[in-house]
Order: C-alpha cells, then sequence, then structure tokens
C-alpha cells in the first residue's frame, strides 16, 4: 500500500474572476514536498473517500494545486465551493 497524503482544500475554479472552467484544489505548502515537489504529475487517490485520479499543476505566485474533473466531483458528490479531504498516494521517484 503506497503512503498517502491527506489534506484538505476547497475545490475553486482555476479562474476564480471568470466563475468557471477548470476547478482545482490547492496543495497546501507543507504537503508539496512530501508529494515529490513542485512538479507537475499524475495522481491517484481518493476525494472525500471516493477513488480519485488527477493531476498536479503549478500556480501562479507560488502555489501548487490538483485539477479536479466533473466526473470526481459528481462520484464525491461535491462542488466549486466545497471543502475536500484529499488522500494522494506518494508517487514513487
Amino acid at each position: 500500500m503506497p503512503k498517502l497524503i491527506r489534506f484538505t482544500s476547497r475545490i475553486r475554479y482555476w479562474d476564480e474572476k471568470k466563475g468557471a472552467g477548470l476547478a482545482v484544489a490547492d496543495v497546501p505548502a507543507e504537503s508539496v514536498d512530501a508529494l515529490g515537489g513542485r512538479r507537475q504529475m499524475r495522481v491517484t487517490g481518493t476525494l472525500n473517500g471516493k477513488p480519485f485520479t488527477g493531476a498536479t499543476m503549478l500556480v501562479q505566485g507560488g502555489g501548487f494545486c490538483v485539477g479536479v474533473t466533473k466526473d470526481a466531483m459528481r462520484t464525491a458528490a461535491v462542488a466549486v465551493g466545497d471543502k475536500v479531504t484529499l488522500a494522494l498516494a506518494v508517487p514513487k521517484r
């Protein structure tokens, strides 16, 4: 069983001013290094306890987030604006 990094985040739109488009969950700074650092990668785990697959990405200004698809939100019964718990497997290096 791979090691999981757990954190709570709010699902938001990538461009919050636009209020539409790609949904993301910010990865807390203290979890970034545990996930392998600030690099783009595929991740697996759970979103509110439901199976989840996504990709990490850099955020302008130094942040780090993971994309959350509409299907993943539907499966986990969450929406943009909701606080969620993610458990992401630490990728092999």
